[in-house]
């Protein structure tokens, strides 16, 4: 791989993660306080539960294993909490956690692209982790999306007005 490829491949990734955080702003914006800890069920998460999910996932791959820093992730207090986080110290959190993943992602070496290592039992390259950062972000953007959907009866959350998405390729 050379550089051109993995500047390239960084470039998209962080595009996508720019994405989800666009999405997941402007799910926020249609919520009130009250909407973030709310879950469908005993068994389901809340908002808030997925973005401290986010945060604690998107800390092991990307900034923790991809930046070689120690991993100090508390999976399971991501499911647990109920409360603890207001609405903007949520989309706090998630912007600074999603800043430095990105910061970690622009300066990474072609090597470091390429080496394997163990995350969460699993090994993945570097590749491998930033896919599944964008991804996984993206997976729960959605929920994010359909849960403030359900809440506020929605079709539609803005996050293309504007743009014709009917335009065919050329």
């Amino acid at each position: 791989m050379n550089q051109e490829v993995a500047k390239e491949f960084s470039k998209q990734i962080i595009y996508r993660m720019n994405e989800s955080t666009r999405m997941i702003t402007l799910s926020f914006e249609q919520l009130i306080e009250e909407d973030v800890w709310k879950r469908p069920n005993a068994n389901s998460n809340s908002i808030g539960n997925l973005i401290l999910h986010l945060c604690g996932n998107i800390t092991q791959y990307a900034i923790a294993s991809l930046g070689n820093k120690q991993d100090k992730r508390q999976r399971n207090a991501e499911f647990e909490a109920e409360e603890g986080y207001s609405k903007k110290e949520l989309l706090e959190k998630l912007m600074d956690t999603v800043d430095e993943a990105k910061n970690t992602i622009q300066n990474v070496s072609v090597s470091e692209l390429l080496r394997e290592r163990e995350v969460q039992g699993f090994v993945f390259s570097g590749i491998g982790i930033l896919i599944h950062v964008a991804e996984h972000y993206s997976y729960h953007t959605g929920q994010i999306a359909f849960w403030t959907k359900q809440l506020k009866d929605k079709k539609s959350l803005g996050f293309y007005d504007g743009i014709d998405l009917n335009i065919k390729n050329e």
